[in-house]
């Protein structure tokens, strides 16, 4: 019996690497779909977020741009852009594919999208103060997820709903 429950815990762990790893063994085409997902996945968040917003507001104030987005629009290679606009305050959205299948450069879990959140008004514009954060589609069990990272203050978590607020909250 002894036997038995070391085998199937050495199972568990050698399972467990296997997903850790599985980044290694993406074919260009699955890393391709993944990218796609994580671009749907990243807009879904920002058009959550807007039509959450106006909701509550008469007349809806916040624009999202692209109003739309398919997994077809999705640039690779290339830069992919999301705007949400609230009377001239713009959290922006730059993302791209990394270099290779995945990278650790900039974040420590494996990622293969990559890019940058911009939140500013016309006022830190003219002073040059964009706030700036770093921000990494993830490949992790048990699903893959946007990171933020803020580079200023070394702090990190999962992207939603609640650091877009949190951004616009401080340029409004």
């Amino acid at each position: 019996m002894a036997e038995n429950e070391h085998i199937a815990r050495l199972a568990k762990q050698m399972e467990r690497q296997v997903r850790k790893e599985q980044h290694l063994l993406l074919t260009q085409d699955e890393a391709l779909e993944l990218r796609r997902q994580g671009a749907m996945e990243l807009y879904s968040i920002c058009a959550g977020f807007a039509a959450s917003v106006n909701r509550l507001l008469t007349p809806p104030v916040l624009e999202l741009a692209p109003s739309d987005f398919s997994p077809e629009m999705f640039r690779e290679p290339g830069s992919n852009l999301i705007q949400i606009n609230a009377h001239g305050r713009i959290v922006q959205i730059a993302f791209q594919s990394t270099p290779q299948k995945f990278s650790t450069e900039k974040f420590l879990i494996p990622y293969i999208l990559e890019g940058e959140l911009r939140a500013y008004n016309r006022e830190m514009l003219e002073q040059s103060q964009v706030r700036t954060q770093g921000l990494f589609f993830c490949l992790e069990e048990p699903r893959n997820t946007w990171h933020y990272y803020e580079w200023v203050h070394g702090r990190t978590g999962v992207f939603g709903a609640d650091q877009l607020v949190s951004l616009l909250e401080r340029i409004i």
